[in-house]
Formats: C-alpha cells, structure tokens, sequence
C-alpha cells in the first residue's frame, strides 16, 4: 500500500476555486479519491486565524476528515497590506516527510513550491501530485509534478 503525506494550502484553494468556479472546495470528495487504497502518514491543512466563528467550523471540518490543521494569525499592517503567508511552513514539512512516503500531495496553485516538488522528485522511490485549479496553476508548478490533478466539477461543492 503506497504512503502518502497531504499538504493543502487552504488559501490557494479557497481563491483560486472561488475566482474560477464561485464554489468552495469538496475537502470529502477529495480525500477519498486521494487516499484510496493508500495509507495516510500524514495529512496537514495549513491555513490562517482570523479568529471567527465560521472559519473556525471550517477548520474543524478539516480535522473531522483527518487533517492536521496548522494555524498562522492573520496580520493586517498598518498599510493595509495583510501578511499570513505558509510558504516555507509547507515546503518544509514536504521536505520533512518525503524520505517517509512514497506519494507527496500537494493542493496549492502556487508556483513557489515547484523547487521543492523537483527537489522531492529526486528522492528515490518518492512520486509528487499536485491538485490545482486549471488556469490558476503557476505552469511551473504543474512541470514539476509527476501528476497534475486538475480541480473541476468533480472536487467542488
């Protein structure tokens, strides 16, 4: 049975799927297409706090699934900007738990992360998927998996 480590970058796939399609994601349907047949070492939903109630029932829902949710708070600046960036959070627990696996997943459209997918890519026996919506997906990013797995009609509430 192939193992697999999960990491979702949880604003990625609320805006990208929201901009494209007006739907949210379908964390269940998800999950049980990824992980079918295959055991689960790991499952992280990284994402960020702004305290409210209803995100807080979303993270909830992610943890009732099976993820770990990793939690970052929300900073507005005084310039307006807003920071609650997981970039290097993620890329690191990909790198932390490539050597324990055989499948890295990874749901983000964030072309950032292709360096790591190529580092990943050349452990031996490790595979990489990516799941993104098309479109919004940085091509790089699809380069670098060995399976790009497009969001559509089937992984949207």
């Amino acid at each position: 049975m192939e193992k697999v480590a999960i990491f979702v970058d949880v604003q990625n796939i609320y805006y990208t799927t929201r901009q494209s399609y007006q739907r949210h994601f379908d964390y269940h349907t998800f999950w049980a297409q990824a992980t079918a047949g295959r055991e689960v070492v790991a499952a992280f939903a990284y994402a960020i706090d702004k305290g409210d109630s209803k995100q807080q029932g979303f993270q909830q829902i992610l943890r009732n699934i099976g993820f770990e949710v990793k939690l970052k708070p929300y900073i507005q600046r005084s310039d307006g900007s807003a920071k609650g960036d997981w970039d290097v959070g993620i890329t690191l627990d990909i790198i932390d738990y490539a050597a324990q696996v055989d499948v890295i997943i990874l749901l983000s459209g964030d072309g950032d992360f292709d360096l790591v997918l190529n580092k990943v890519n050349g452990i031996d026996g490790v595979s990489t998927e990516v799941y993104g919506v098309p479109g919004l997906t940085a091509p790089s990013l699809m380069a670098a998996a060995k399976r790009f797995v497009a969001i559509n009609d089937k992984l949207l509430l």
